[in-house]
């Protein structure tokens, strides 16, 4: 069953009533006090401008535990000459606009929308969104942005202009030592292969819960 939501109230239903893919509810607005609620309880939004806001309760969770990374021979190399310089949250409206513009294989267009970049411009101007950034020399060359709640960081999007920019970035989340759990939302091969793995939404959401 799809719960529909409204924007004059502000809540969900319970993450283990989603859908087999995922899909729990549709509707309702991307204002602070929403997304806050729906991170809190595993629950994300992801939708394209020609559909409804769609939110997601995964009943499987793929997830990178930031002390299991595997970071390959090739990118111990990349990070030993000093190739890239990493900052955090000194430039997240240009970080989610270059995830948002970005060429993705197999995937035409972009999920994130106008609406969601404002949202979540004004999650990180309260604290709660954030950003790496990746830079090569004065460019920009990749970066990733998401939502951190209770030392769980909910990745939303990477980008990466040069080689190995958002696995430079990946690796600088994890040796950051602030997250308990990264949330990749969806599956990727790329993320797997530094140590991704699926856990079950039970327990996600006890990790997600333990303050």
């Amino acid at each position: 069953m799809i719960y529909r939501l409204d924007e004059k109230e502000i809540w969900f239903p319970k993450p283990e009533l989603a859908d087999e893919d995922g899909l729990l509810a549709v509707g309702g607005d991307l204002s602070p006090e929403r997304l806050l609620l729906a991170y809190s309880h595993g629950i994300f939004p992801w939708f394209s401008e020609e559909t409804p806001i769609l939110w997601y309760a995964p009943h499987e969770r793929f997830v990178l535990f930031p002390d299991k990374i595997r970071i390959s021979s090739s990118m111990k190399q990349v990070i030993r000459r000093k190739r890239f310089r990493i900052t955090y949250d000194q430039n997240f409206p240009d970080v989610i606009r270059a995830c948002a513009s970005a060429n993705r294989k197999d995937e035409p267009g972009t999920w994130i929308t106008p609406d969601m970049i404002e949202a979540y411009i004004q999650l990180h101007e309260m604290g709660f969104a954030h950003s790496i950034e990746i830079w090569e020399g004065n460019k920009l060359a990749g970066g990733l942005y998401g939502v951190a709640l209770n030392g769980v960081f909910c990745g939303e999007s990477m980008f990466s202009q040069v080689s190995n920019a958002s696995k430079m970035a990946m690796i600088a989340l994890c040796e950051n030592k602030k997250y308990r759990m990264i949330d990749c939302q969806m599956h990727t091969s790329h993320l797997e292969s530094m140590g991704a793995e699926f856990i079950s939404q039970k327990d996600y959401l006890t990790i997600l819960q333990q303050a």
